[in-house]
């Protein structure tokens, strides 16, 4: 008796926690703001810190965005704590508006620490938004 009782259990138990897991692993998995800072025309580069303790550092892609102005970005530099950093020459130009192509995170996750930006504001703006964006 004890034998059909737990055979008829174990299905509905493996069961309930795929079910529990795949509705679990899937509500994490968006783009987020890691850090963003006012840039100015006059200053050749910026630092952004990557806020939040260390579940929200912890992502699997991260890219840039730009408001208010088109961007000619030259260099970026992104700082991981548990990893080597990362080095990405000439980007281009970053509309406004726009995001960069998805870099993955180093390993099968990385803690973002903060991104340094060499950039170039265009068209004679004074000043523009970047952000630094991560996906969980």
């Amino acid at each position: 008796m004890k034998i059909k009782i737990l055979t008829l259990m174990v299905p509905f138990l493996a069961a309930s926690a795929a079910l529990l897991g795949a509705g679990s692993s899937n509500a994490a998995d968006e783009w987020f703001v890691l850090g963003q800072q006012t840039i100015k025309s006059v200053d050749p580069s910026v630092n952004i810190n990557s806020e939040g303790d260390r579940w929200k550092k912890d992502v699997k892609w991260v890219k840039l965005a730009a408001e208010g102005a088109d961007v000619k970005i030259d260099k970026v530099v992104l700082r991981w704590d548990n990893r080597r950093d990362d080095t990405v020459n000439d980007l281009g130009v970053l509309k406004s508006g726009g995001q960069t192509a998805a870099k993955n995170a180093p390993g099968r996750k990385g803690r973002l620490t903060g991104v340094t930006v060499q950039y170039q504001i265009l068209n004679n703006a004074k000043t523009a938004t970047l952000k630094v964006l991560g996906y969980d």
